[in-house]
């Protein structure tokens, strides 16, 4: 991959970084630097490990020439509290200049008022949340006129936290400025975020897959834009009796699982149950093995939280109208144990605020999961258009 020196960065952050034990850039680091020194607002998609928040850190580092100024030269946005302050470690770590100054804006409990005295004082480089810097610079104690790096990192997860309409008006507080965001998945609803204010936006992808592979069954990815869609294609699917003669569907929570049931109850009621429903329905089991010697029920809706551990390796066909918040979970049920699982097809739905989770198990697994076509046939509900709070006010 080369050496550290190709990056181009002070002597000192070389130090810091080799001090550190980074002796070579990682594939995004080293494709990145050239054009950040070129000035160049980038789209950085990669996934978990791959150096984005070290690329991050290290470019806002090597931005900074002199710290005369009171106005911070740096933002850098994260989703939550817990990501700021693993950042803020990193840049004391990786930091030789002992003359900049730092500030973390977090709504953990300390006062707003003495976060803008902080700021009043003087700040070099600021890590904060969205909401919590829009809430500094509406007080008029964040000055965003010397910004010469604006990043926003974990975009995706920002996104998902719904926090763009305080990403955006950040930005709309922005004189000139050069941009880098960064995302574990790229999907439309960044694309829309970034066009806002990089129009021209240089997006550079890595993969990194690792070199081990699992085992697995055939697994199959849908993409869909949201969860009324995913009920439409479960529908749709489940119409193929002969496909789909025994068929597990997960969810995350009881609520989602009644809710599916009752959706597909409409046209399969005899054929669908429920596997320990919260509430009282019509079919349901408490014991795969009855499910499975049921000459009638078809389709058991079951919800992640009521189970640890199902050994699922009998039966045909297995969906994640969810995806399990626990890696280890999703795993196990898509791991290859006998010869009979060769013929077992794992299908998996998700939307784009679900796609991070899809690359994380991806790098679990070792490989890509084989995305699949939405049925021509299928119908796609429309987002609702979020109300803004001139419509409220109306």
């Amino acid at each position: 991959m080369g050496t550290l020196d190709k990056l181009k960065l002070s002597k000192q952050l070389l130090t810091s970084m080799t001090n550190n034990g980074y002796l070579s850039p990682t594939e995004l680091q080293a494709i990145l630097f050239p054009r950040l020194h070129g000035g160049q607002d980038i789209v950085a998609i990669g996934p978990d490990g791959c150096g984005k928040t070290t690329t991050c850190v290290l470019a806002s580092l090597n931005k900074i020439t002199y710290t005369e100024e009171i106005a911070p030269r740096v933002l850098y946005l994260v989703p939550d509290i817990e990501t700021g302050e693993e950042v803020l470690d990193q840049f004391h770590t990786l930091n030789r200049n002992r003359d900049l100054r730092f500030l973390g804006l977090f709504a953990d409990g300390s006062s707003l008022d003495q976060q803008v005295l902080e700021l009043t004082d003087g700040v070099d480089i600021i890590v904060a949340t969205p909401d919590r810097a829009r809430a500094a610079y509406l007080k008029l104690g964040l000055n965003l006129n010397k910004i010469l790096l604006f990043v926003i990192d974990d975009a995706d997860l920002i996104i998902k936290k719904g926090l763009v309409l305080p990403t955006t008006e950040l930005v709309r507080g922005i004189k000139k400025s050069q941009f880098l965001v960064c995302s574990a998945v790229s999907h439309e609803r960044l694309e829309k975020l970034y066009n806002g204010f990089i129009p021209l936006a240089n997006v550079i992808e890595v993969e990194d897959l690792g070199d081990n592979q699992m085992n697995t069954v055939e697994q199959l990815l849908y993409h869909v834009p949201n969860f009324g869609t995913k009920l439409y294609l479960i529908q749709l699917l489940m119409e193929d009796k002969d496909v789909f003669d025994k068929v597990l569907i997960f969810t995350n929570t009881r609520f989602t699982a009644e809710t599916v049931y009752k959706n597909l109850a409409k046209d399969f009621k005899d054929e669908t149950a429920v596997y320990l429903p919260a509430h009282f329905t019509e079919n349901t089991f408490s014991q795969l093995i009855d499910f499975k010697l049921s000459p009638k029920s078809r389709i058991l809706v079951i919800a992640n939280e009521d189970v640890d551990d199902l050994d699922v390796s009998d039966f045909p066909c297995v969906i994640n109208f969810d995806i399990p918040e626990d890696t280890l979970t999703y795993t196990q049920r898509v791991l290859l144990r006998t010869e009979a699982q060769k013929e077992q097809l794992a299908i998996t739905f998700c939307t784009d605020l679900e796609l991070s989770q899809i690359r994380r198990l991806e790098q679990k697994q070792g490989k890509k999961i084989q995305p699949v076509k939405l049925p021509e046939d299928l119908y796609i509900v429309k987002d609702k258009p979020k109300k803004t709070s001139e419509d409220e006010n109306n």
